[in-house]
C-alpha cells in the first residue's frame, strides 16, 4: 500500500504494521496502548475539557491544543497541533489506536493533519483481526481530530 500521502511519522508506523503478520500487528497495537501518554493534570482533572468519541466501544476522550512552531516569532512557520487522549488501561485496542494517532500526528501542522486520508486506519492491516465496530472507532478518532483541526482559527 502507498504511504507517500502520509506524514513521515505516520507513514513509518503504517510501514511497521504492514511488515508484520496479523498476530504481530495486534502485539504492536498493544505496544502503542502502553506508550500512550496520559493527558496533563489540567486535562486529567477536567474531563469537560475533552471530547468523548462516542463511536469508540470504550470511553475515549480527546482534545487538541496548538502551540507556535518556533517560539512564537511573528510571521513564523504555522503552529503545531498537540493531541491529548484519555482512555482506560482496560481498553487496550482503543488505547492502541489512540497511541498510533498520537505518535503519528502529534506536533504536526494543521495542514499536515488535514491531509491525512480518512481511510488511514485501514492501512494498518487490522481489518481482519479487529471487529468492524472497533475499526469504525479508530476512523471516528481520526475524523474527530481532523474536524477539531479544521475548526481552528486560520493563521498566517
Amino acid at each position: 500500500m502507498n504511504t507517500s500521502a502520509l506524514p513521515a511519522a505516520l507513514a513509518d508506523i503504517v510501514d511497521d504494521f504492514q511488515a508484520l503478520d496479523e498476530a504481530e500487528r495486534l502485539q504492536l497495537l498493544l505496544e502503542f496502548s502502553r506508550e500512550l501518554p496520559d493527558p496533563p493534570a489540567r486535562l486529567q482533572d477536567h474531563p469537560e475539557l475533552m471530547e468523548q468519541v462516542v463511536e469508540c466501544q470504550s470511553p475515549l476522550f480527546l482534545t487538541i491544543e496548538t502551540e507556535p512552531a518556533d517560539g512564537g516569532q511573528p510571521g513564523a512557520a504555522p503552529e503545531r497541533v498537540r493531541l491529548f487522549f484519555k482512555a482506560p488501561p482496560e481498553a487496550p485496542t482503543t488505547r492502541g489506536f489512540a497511541g498510533v494517532l498520537h505518535e503519528g500526528l502529534d506536533g504536526l501542522s494543521p495542514a499536515e493533519i488535514l491531509a491525512v486520508p480518512d481511510d488511514m486506519p485501514d492501512l494498518l492491516g487490522l481489518t481482519r483481526a479487529i471487529t468492524p465496530l472497533r475499526m469504525r472507532g479508530m476512523t471516528a478518532m481520526l475524523g474527530r481530530i481532523k474536524r477539531k483541526v479544521a475548526a481552528l482559527p486560520q493563521h498566517g
